[in-house]
């Protein structure tokens, strides 16, 4: 088996995301054109064969993407934090930093659950806050445990425009306000806030297809685990790997030297 424990929990964050999130996105997107077509014909002629259900379904399922979205990113920013705890040991010597670490992951998962259940607007403000910063805080803490020594961990600041990274923690922000005004949207009597949903959403479907292209890309570029010693000497700007030392031959036996056949048995048979 080619896998190791290390590299089969690096494919869990994108098997999440193509058996999860990408089909409850397309479902979401296509419950949000129903939904629209749905109002603007009863607008138009009063009635519509697009069931008002379909609505609240949209609703509904758009609440399970979020959630989702912000567990896959969470999870996503976990894997190499953990990989690096576990193969230098840093309970030993940062012991207090991981607590600090481990309790704000908590928080944020618990404010992401309050967020769900808060009704008044200044709560649902309060912990989609509170959520977004515990995301933003957590995505950067690669800096403080890893201090940018694993080349797996693919930033991109000086091509943040095509950053997995960047992407995975702007969509995900935008999941987290988007549940934050849903009773927003309903209350507004102007459609400014609904306004402000689509806009934002069609945002948010963009950096989806984005992440979709660069999160299959990176995938490309991740070596397996006893690749890595090998991979990670190699220049990456040049394209150029270190050339493998000679193999080294052991004593007490003789270079071998290809056969060569025999003159006879190039020379024409007399009869």
């Amino acid at each position: 088996m080619y896998l190791a424990l290390k590299d089969i929990l690096r494919l869990i964050h994108p098997i999440l995301a193509v058996l999860v999130v990408f089909p409850l996105i397309g479902i979401v997107v296509f419950m949000a054109w129903q939904t629209r077509q749905r109002r603007l014909q009863v607008a138009a002629e009063g009635k519509s064969k697009i069931p008002p259900v379909v609505g609240q379904e949209h609703v509904q399922l758009g609440r399970w993407l979020a959630a989702a979205v912000v567990l896959v990113e969470l999870l996503g920013i976990s894997r190499p934090m953990l990989d690096r705890v576990m193969q230098d040991q840093l309970w030993q010597t940062v012991p207090f930093k991981l607590t600090l670490i481990a309790l704000l992951y908590l928080a944020t998962i618990a404010s992401l659950v309050l967020l769900y259940r808060a009704r008044p607007k200044r709560w649902r403000a309060v912990f989609a806050t509170l959520t977004g910063m515990g995301i933003v805080i957590l995505s950067y803490q690669d800096l403080a445990i890893l201090q940018l020594a694993n080349p797996a961990i693919y930033r991109r600041n000086e091509e943040w425009l095509l950053s997995h990274f960047y992407y995975g923690v702007t969509v995900t922000l935008l999941m987290v306000f988007s549940l934050a005004i849903i009773q927003d949207i309903y209350q507004d009597r102007e459609n400014r806030w609904r306004t402000v949903h689509i806009v934002l959403n069609s945002i948010a479907l963009l950096l989806f297809v984005g992440q979709g292209i660069t999160g299959t890309r990176d995938l490309l570029e991740i070596p397996l685990s006893w690749q890595e010693p090998h991979i990670y000497q190699c220049d990456y700007a040049n394209k150029k790997c270190p050339e493998p030392p000679p193999a080294k031959q052991s004593r007490g036996t003789l270079p071998s030297f290809p056969a060569t056949p025999s003159p006879l048995a190039l020379s024409p048979s007399r009869e």
